[in-house]
């Protein structure tokens, strides 16, 4: 026989382990030295310039995103 649960209960369980997962994130960040904040800034955006120039189509305009067909 199936366990009964309370789906509200399983909603805010979800809800505060985001919560948690995106204070645990900010404490990490917040511990870090100004260096080490630019560094990760810088290494981000590196990955993402490496990402985009991979992509097969090249937007017209790089603020906006690509359009599916």
């Amino acid at each position: 026989m199936t366990k009964i649960i309370n789906l509200r209960t399983r909603r805010k369980q979800a809800a505060r382990g985001a919560a948690r997962g995106e204070g645990d994130r900010r404490a990490a960040q917040s511990g870090l030295s100004k260096a080490d904040k630019a560094l990760s800034a810088a290494r981000e955006a590196r990955a993402r310039r490496e990402l985009d120039g991979k992509r097969r189509d090249q937007p017209s305009d790089p603020e906006t995103p690509p359009s599916d067909p």
